[in-house]
């Protein structure tokens, strides 16, 4: 499970902006995670206790939102979302298509107190 050490940078990273902006308590952490990342979601949610035991994060919420993966057809330029269509348009049946988005791993945002 890669997502400990994942989370671990991310806590790292919130930490750092926290101390050179002031902020002294973090509430809630948004993280936005694209459903084809290699990231998975409910493992991020799952280790976040652990990689935030002891830091200014200690007493957080988490919040993940997942991003689609859609792509757009090289054919009839459909916007599609990859996985409920299994790789195939669903307006003409092309499997030629470009990727538009959904491999995302972002910290959206760190509502402080």
């Amino acid at each position: 499970m890669h997502e400990l050490g994942i989370m671990i940078n991310v806590v790292e990273t919130v930490e750092n902006f926290a101390k050179q902006n002031g902020i002294t308590e973090i509430d809630t952490l948004v993280l936005q995670i694209g459903e084809l990342s290699s990231v998975v979601p409910r493992f991020v949610q799952a280790c976040y206790p652990a990689a935030v035991d002891g830091t200014m994060l200690q007493n957080t919420k988490l919040e993940i939102e997942i991003l689609p993966g859609n792509c757009i057809c090289d054919n009839c330029k459909k916007v599609f979302n990859l996985i409920e269509h299994k790789g195939e348009c669903p307006s003409c049946g092309s499997e030629d298509w470009e990727l538009l988005c959904g491999r995302e791993f972002l910290i959206k945002e760190i509502v402080a107190c």
